[in-house]
């Protein structure tokens, strides 16, 4: 029994010896990483919350082409990348100069206090449930056959903060009544787009970029080609209805699709739904963390 105590006190004596050469820690070294750690995790949530996180992707894969350049030893490749290193920086400020304004912008009008230490949970009515998918059938198919113009943009992963700031913030419950009186013709909220969050209308009258695709049919306004505008720099989902023919179309990536009926507009937005169910997170400590990724 001596015997295992001396073997065990020459093991832990050992491991001190390691430790000895590593620097010391202190207070001071504790909270610059936590002050580190939170300004990391900030500037990610950033980037995921913007039009960033699909530039942030094309960056790395240019690093991750500069590392197997290197690997390779393909001396010139890395000759014309270390030359462009200095004007791929100032291209990288001028690209994100809108994000970097808006997230200056966020960091001004933040209570810090607040946002750290309040604790808030995802509550159910926040998932695009089948519900939701019910009443946004329901609503288009009823201005279609009154042929009232509709644009409804539904988010995914992409966040549309951006194109949300160029409407009016509405924050409502999705419902058919909801989204018929936007659509009316002659009220104030008529023109633009709308954006769906989850089971929520964030926003109404909302500007959306165009498309520079040349093959769109002509005989497609403004609102399909925004549409199709929206799908092409994110991951949205967008039905469209004609104010000219009544006709209903969904838009994702880039692809317009007629839809005959309710019942295959249905079947594609249950996809939303699925994922939905899939990603769910019920419970969030950092409330302004929630606030920001729901935003």
């Amino acid at each position: 029994m001596t015997g295992i105590f001396q073997n065990m006190g020459a093991f832990f004596q050992g491991i001190g010896s390691w430790l000895s050469f590593l620097p010391r820690i202190g207070l001071g070294n504790l909270i610059e990483i936590g002050i580190i750690a939170f300004l990391v995790y900030e500037i990610l949530l950033w980037t995921k919350n913007t039009r960033a996180w699909t530039l942030l992707k094309g960056i790395v894969m240019i690093l991750a082409f500069a590392v197997i350049a290197a690997i390779c030893h393909f001396d010139t490749i890395l000759w014309i990348l270390e030359r462009t290193a200095s004007i791929a920086v100032l291209a990288v400020i001028v690209i994100f100069q809108p994000e970097l304004r808006n997230a200056l912008e966020q960091l001004g009008n933040k209570n810090l206090i607040s946002d750290i230490f309040s604790v808030s949970d995802v509550g159910e009515n926040q998932a695009f449930t089948e519900r939701t998918v019910n009443e946004i059938v329901r609503a288009v198919f009823e201005m279609a056959k009154v042929k009232t113009g509709a644009l409804i943009v539904i988010e995914r992963k992409v966040s549309l903060r951006e194109i949300e700031r160029t409407g009016i913030e509405i924050n409502g419950v999705v419902s058919s009544q909801l989204l018929i009186n936007i659509f009316e013709h002659n009220t104030p909220l008529h023109d633009g787009a709308v954006v769906i969050r989850g089971n929520r209308v964030t926003a109404a009258t909302c500007y959306l970029p165009l498309s520079d695709n040349m093959m769109i049919s002509k005989d497609l306004g403004t609102r399909h080609r925004a549409a199709v505008g929206i799908s092409e720099v994110t991951d949205s989902l967008t039905v469209v209805v004609s104010e000219e023919t009544g006709r209903v179309s969904l838009v994702e990536g880039g692809s317009l699709q007629k839809i005959s009926d309710a019942e295959s507009l249905r079947r594609a937005l249950a996809r939303m739904e699925e994922q939905e169910e899939t990603g769910n997170t019920r419970f969030k400590i950092w409330k302004g963390r929630k606030k920001n990724e729901r935003n």
